[in-house]
């Protein structure tokens, strides 16, 4: 068992982002989530980690579960998380930018968060959010680090 999740609020065209306030990816746009609480399943997970960041009640049937994530080497404990892809209703939507104790919340186009050149969102994100947004395929993402850069990622089917 893996300890954080990470998720995607998509809604339309865009991505529910946080700009973090700590580490990892300290100053930069990354999905939701956080540390799994002992006994707590990462769907479960996932949903207390989107009330307490958003103040949103998302249904597990929003949930898709897309994966897991690892890397060898990073400022976090344990070494891999959940990943999920969260469809958000069209009728509702957060007012952002928002500041939270946990960082900005903000809508970001999907394309600028995909775009390579980017460089304030999460240096591994383009290479696995591609795949959550098209696929109905879970997947498990690779990241290498050296030195606190990304140098790969891989994919494999689960």
């Amino acid at each position: 068992m893996y300890t954080y999740t990470l998720g995607f609020i998509k809604q339309d065209n865009h991505i529910l982002m946080i700009n973090r306030n700590k580490k990892p990816w300290q100053g930069c746009w990354n999905g939701l989530g956080g540390k799994l609480i002992e006994g707590e399943s990462p769907l479960e997970g996932m949903i207390r980690e989107i009330r307490e960041e958003t103040g949103l009640d998302v249904s597990s049937q929003r949930i898709k579960d897309c994966g897991i994530l690892t890397w060898n080497t990073f400022e976090a404990s344990g070494q891999g998380l959940y990943l999920f892809l969260i469809d958000w209703d069209q009728q509702v939507r957060i007012d952002t930018p928002l500041h939270t104790t946990e960082g900005i919340l903000d809508w970001k186009p999907i394309d600028w968060i995909l775009d390579f050149d980017t460089i304030g969102v999460a240096h591994n994100i383009p290479y696995f959010l591609p795949h959550l947004l098209r696929s109905e395929t879970r997947y498990h993402f690779h990241c290498i680090f050296e030195d606190k850069r990304l140098i790969k990622v891989t994919k494999e089917l689960l």
